[in-house]
Formats: structure tokens, sequence, C-alpha cells
């Protein structure tokens, strides 16, 4: 089912990064970690279906969105970082791999990090910490770290940044793999959660297996 939103407001993150506030439509209803498919409306752009996770709560009375802007790509979310207050955008039902199964560590590639900022705002507000959980989080320079603050503010978060192409970056570390995982990973109880791009989430079941952690232990969702 399609459903016509309206745009409230839009604030910048980052030097490409947008939070999109929308109303939201009655008795829709999703879980934290989910996406839906989104699209302008407008002439030419409807059928151009992007998914983006939801990053406010369920039982909020709004729908937020935390989307990349690509202004080389002159696509999608190039047009959606220049939306403004009252434009309409048209969203699916809500769908996604990624939900809650238990404390552990949220490996984020780039936007791959937005399923988690629910299901983590959802522990918090359940249990008042995030003790037990860690957010182990790879961009390529210190400047596309989105929400940085929020992450470090979260109660009992464990927080790990990691930079990929910034050399001069005192958080330069290289790709994540099995060797920084062991740092961060017990693979006897924790749940591995894995967002990113292809490269990424291809790669990481891998390297948890090399550490031990079983295939139930890890959830994967894959946008691509």
């Amino acid at each position: 089912m399609t459903h016509k939103i309206t745009l409230q407001s839009i604030d910048t993150l980052t030097h490409n990064v947008h939070r999109l506030t929308f109303d939201k439509p009655e008795d829709y209803a999703y879980t934290p970690g989910q996406a839906t498919d989104f699209a302008l409306d407008r002439d030419g752009w409807r059928e151009e279906q992007r998914p983006f996770s939801f990053t406010c709560l369920p039982d909020e009375d709004r729908l937020e969105f935390v989307i990349k802007s690509y202004p080389d790509h002159n696509g999608v979310t190039d047009q959606i970082g220049k939306m403004e207050p009252g434009d309409t955008a048209l969203i699916g039902d809500p769908w996604g791999a990624i939900e809650d199964k238990g404390d552990g560590v949220f490996i984020a590639g780039g936007a791959g990090v937005t399923p988690f900022i629910a299901i983590l705002r959802k522990k918090l507000e359940e249990n008042g910490t995030l003790e037990g959980n860690t957010l182990l989080f790879s961009n390529q320079c210190e400047r596309d770290i989105v929400m940085r603050n929020t992450f470090e503010a979260m109660e009992g978060l464990r927080c790990h940044w990691t930079v990929t192409e910034e050399k001069g970056s005192p958080l330069a570390r290289g790709l994540i793999d099995a060797d920084m995982l062991s740092g961060f990973v017990d693979p006897q109880k924790d749940i591995c959660y894995i967002c990113g791009p292809d490269a990424m989430v291809e790669a990481m079941p891998e390297e948890l297996a090399r550490l031990g952690v079983e295939q139930d232990q890890i959830v994967v969702e894959d946008f691509g």
C-alpha cells in the first residue's frame, strides 16, 4: 500500500546528511530497525524508490528519516536533500530483517547505521541503559560520522569510530576485520548486527565466523 506523507522539517546533520520529519499516516505501524520504500511525490520521480529506515520510535506521532545525499549522482538522494516543508513523498509498507534480538555489537558502515538508531533508542527507553551494547561504526572520513554526539550521549553504549580514507585522523584504522572485531565481540553471548555497503555486508559474517560467532547470532540487513 502506498502512503503520501508531508515534510514537516528538514535539518542538516553533516555536510551531506539530513534528518527529515514527516507526518505519520493513521494506523501506520512498524518495528524499530525496519525500513520502507521511499519516493518523491513529483512527476518523473514517483517510480524512483529507495529504501530508508525509520529513525524515530513507532509510538511517536511522526516519521523520521536520516538520509545521506549524493549530489554528484544528481539522483533521488540529491533531490531529497533539497526538499522543503510542505513537500510530499510516497512510502510503502514497512519491511526489513533488522530487529532487536538481544544485546551485542552493532556493525555499521556509512548510511548503514540508520536501522540501528531506532533499535538503540528503544533499548535505551526500555532499560535506561545500553550497557552490554557496542556500536562499531566505519566511515570514509570523520566528518561523515552521523549523529556522533547523539550516540556518545546514549547511556552505557560503547562507541568505536573508524575511518578508512583519512590517514591523518586518529580514527584511521582501516577496514573492519576479525582482528578489530576481536576487541569488541564476545562469541559466546553477543548478537552481531550488520548493515552497510554491499562489500561490508558480504565480508562481515565470514570475519565474525573466524572469531567463533555462530550464524544464528548474526543479523544482517542488505539494502542493495
